[in-house]
């Protein structure tokens, strides 16, 4: 559920696609024409809708008190990293998830504080998505999903298993919590993740990006890839800051012609090795 709503609230990050004709990135894109119409249609739902309810969050809302909504949905999604580390064949990840889950649900109360990045079990997050490409669905197909944002059709697939599989909505049923009270946690969700992006820089930067498409198709690609290879930034709330740094990379890419830094041959898709030491080096 965690990874889905990612999507769900990253919806803006799908924009209007530039490829190359005959270029590698139209084979990673081949559905550019439904995926733009997509996006018009996700772009209006966050601009009416989305966007605004998490401004208004975020006003009324203290910093603390966001950043403990955020760990515990964080909290909530490491049952799934431990079950998804155990089918990629990772056993100390696997454990590491469960310490994770294990302390945070208890001397960290449900998840409100994080002990267990003090006690130095980081997180290690996995989806299904992930373990699809583990398993040899390496490369697949650019998909911007209704309401869902970027994905591909590898990943939408991990993403509806894992929306069908959710704990915390399976919890709140037998919990006898009502439909509107199970929404109400969904919304919330939403909300905090659309609230990260934001505080992320990640509007900003597809604002000022000459093309905010190809920038976030090209740092979808890279962010996966990164994933997949377990390169992710092993924060308290994993995620949102390794999506910076890849927007960083990709904006710095496209600034200069959509999809000029592409190489085939892995699941990222994405960017050479000189833009990403120049990004890097700029954000130190």
């Amino acid at each position: 559920m965690k990874k889905l709503l990612t999507l769900l609230v990253a919806l803006p990050l799908a924009g209007c696609a530039t490829t190359r004709a005959g270029g590698e990135m139209a084979q990673r894109d081949p559905y550019e024409r439904f995926n733009r119409g997509v996006w018009a249609l996700n772009d209006a739902v966050d601009t009416a809708a989305i966007k605004p309810a998490t401004t208004v969050y975020r006003t009324v809302t203290p910093v603390p008190a966001r950043r403990g909504i955020s760990r515990v949905f964080s909290n909530l999604g490491e049952p799934f990293n431990f079950v998804n580390n155990l089918l990629q064949g990772k056993p100390k990840r696997a454990v590491n998830s469960l310490g994770r889950f294990v302390v945070n649900s208890t001397i960290g109360v449900g998840g409100l504080a994080d002990h267990a990045t003090d006690l130095g079990l980081k997180a290690t997050p996995e989806d299904f998505g992930q373990t699809l490409a583990r398993h040899g669905a390496r490369n697949s197909p650019y998909l911007v999903l209704p309401l869902l944002g970027p994905s591909t059709v590898r990943d939408g697939i991990g993403t509806a298993v894992q929306f069908a599989l959710d704990p915390t909505q399976a919890g709140l049923k037998q919990a006898g919590v009502s439909q509107t009270g199970r929404y109400v946690v969904t919304g919330t969700r939403i909300i905090d993740t659309r609230s990260q992006l934001i505080e992320g820089g990640v509007d900003a930067l597809l604002e000022s990006s000459a093309d905010p498409y190809a920038t976030a198709r090209s740092a979808y690609f890279q962010r996966r890839s990164a994933q997949i290879d377990d390169r992710e930034n092993r924060g308290a709330e994993p995620g949102f800051d390794e999506l910076s740094a890849a927007l960083d990379e990709a904006a710095e890419v496209n600034g200069s012609g959509a999809g000029s830094g592409y190489k085939p041959g892995n699941d990222g898709g994405g960017l050479d090795e000189k833009p990403r030491r120049r990004a890097k080096k700029a954000r130190r």
